[in-house]
């Protein structure tokens, strides 16, 4: 990884809380569906580091191509099931919360095919995604994933 500056010395206490909480949410869904949360927020937040990680993530777990670069283009693309839609639709309103609030029938698409327990466990990856690109673009870090 490069950066502007060393983002995990001065905090490595919180910086490894940070890492933990990150890895704990992702099992708390299927990891498809968590796959497509972070490479969606990650795409919305311009976040290169993220976009490349999770899509070779994805590509691991068995994801098609085609599931992968359609993404930003969802809703015209007959890929994706009406539950991962609702999923891609909630990932955008809460990532793009600064610009406006969800609508409610974004909410209502999302609570038709998750249960309570999975609504919040999708807001934890959300956050958790949030964070990271937040980290990663704000201070310019960059991993080389496929040299590694």
């Amino acid at each position: 990884m490069t950066a502007k500056f060393e983002s995990f010395a001065p905090l490595p206490k919180l910086m490894m809380n940070w890492i933990e909480f990150s890895l704990s949410v992702e099992t708390s869904l299927e990891p498809e569906l968590v796959k497509l949360i972070q490479i969606r927020a990650s795409q919305i937040n311009g976040c290169a580091n993220f976009i490349s990680a999770h899509a070779r993530e994805a590509r691991l777990l068995g994801m098609d191509d085609q599931r992968i670069d359609l993404l930003p283009a969802w809703r015209d693309a007959p890929c994706y099931s009406d539950r991962e839609r609702a999923l891609i639709g909630w990932t955008e309103a809460l990532t793009r919360l600064s610009e406006e609030h969800p609508e409610e029938s974004t909410l209502a698409e999302l609570q038709i095919h998750f249960s309570e327990e999975e609504r919040v466990a999708i807001a934890l990856v959300l956050l958790a995604v949030n964070g990271w690109n937040r980290l990663c673009v704000g201070f310019g870090l960059w991993r080389d994933y496929e040299a590694t």
